[in-house]
């Protein structure tokens, strides 16, 4: 769950020397980066280094990282005749800086460990796109969605399409495994996910299973409509720590797998807590198939590498 990141000294040694968009462009430096989690932690497997918004740049939308204030669209959709103003986007080669990362980061890691691709959902991708960075609110990006309903479906459609193609084409760069990753989805009513959200989802999720690779579904704040969300696809799905891993089990069903759900701030707490929230969650697997040890979201900033070797460990041990 976004393993690498500003926590790591590997990781901020590297920043000092290179934009945020200069590790993604550079599959050698990306490479580097997706390993550092493998090597320093010992975990299952890598997750793929990049951002989520880089297929803003080929959509023309422009896309830069204001220091201390996160990323910036340069040229946010507002209008409905923008959707249909956007260019068409090949994957595989207008983001082949992605896919050489990860076949390098593939040759790398040892036979054992997989490397995860990743991609942002439609709705979270529409949300930056629309306000022009993050938000709070969601106010323009649900405005334009009740506003300018068919240029809403539209851009959603032409997203959608974009991810899956996006993840298939991770899938063929040696991804054994691929993400849809909703960070924002949870700001929705169960009807708005329903109308506005669902059929796309479902579409990009179908693109990237036809890769023939597992994928998973990810949002957070999904507890109120989990099996709506659930229903859209996705071999396992992934839950923050908002809701029980067991009722969350019980709410997907026992057919899927499913990903979580520790809550990222108990890694600041003190280690016999940490440890008893880790042994909570691990009883709510109670050792079932299909439970996938995660955060409930991605590492936070301050959190100590100590703490988080200590739960791979704990994890690795039962």
């Amino acid at each position: 769950m976004r393993q690498a990141g500003r926590y790591m000294p590997e990781y901020r040694s590297l920043r000092q020397k290179h934009s945020l968009l200069e590790l993604c462009h550079t599959p050698e430096l990306a490479a580097r980066v997706t390993l550092q989690p493998v090597e320093r932690l010992g975990v299952d497997a890598a997750i793929l280094f990049a951002d989520i918004l880089l297929p803003f740049e080929p959509l023309g939308l422009g896309l830069s990282f204001a220091a201390g204030e996160g990323p910036q669209i340069n040229r946010p959709i507002r209008e409905a005749t923008q959707v249909l103003d956007l260019p068409r986007v090949e994957p595989a080669t207008d983001l082949a800086y992605v896919m050489e990362a990860a076949r390098l980061a593939v040759r790398a890691l040892p036979a054992r460990v997989p490397l995860i691709g990743f991609a942002g959902a439609p709705f979270t991708l529409a949300s930056y796109a629309i306000e022009g960075g993050a938000t709070r609110s969601f106010t323009l990006t649900k405005r334009f969605m009740y506003a300018e309903p068919r240029a809403w479906h539209e851009l959603m459609l032409r997203l959608a399409e974009l991810v899956g193609a996006y993840l298939a084409a991770q899938a063929r760069a040696g991804a054994r495994a691929l993400q849809l990753f909703d960070s924002w989805v949870g700001c929705l009513s169960p009807a708005d996910y329903a109308t506005y959200v669902f059929p796309h989802s479902q579409r990009a999720l179908e693109l990237a299973r036809a890769s023939g690779v597992p994928v998973i579904h990810f949002g957070t704040d999904t507890a109120v409509f989990l099996p709506e969300f659930a229903r859209a696809g996705g071999d396992v799905i992934g839950v923050d720590w908002r809701i029980p891993l067991d009722v969350a089990w019980e709410r997907i069903g026992p057919d899927r797998a499913i990903q979580g759900n520790l809550d990222p701030a108990a890694l600041l707490a003190p280690l016999p807590d940490l440890e008893q929230r880790v042994r909570d969650v691990l009883d709510r697997a109670g050792g079932r198939a299909g439970h996938i040890f995660n955060l409930g979201h991605g590492v936070l900033p301050e959190t100590p590498v100590e703490a988080l070797q200590h739960v791979v460990e704990w994890v690795h041990g039962g």
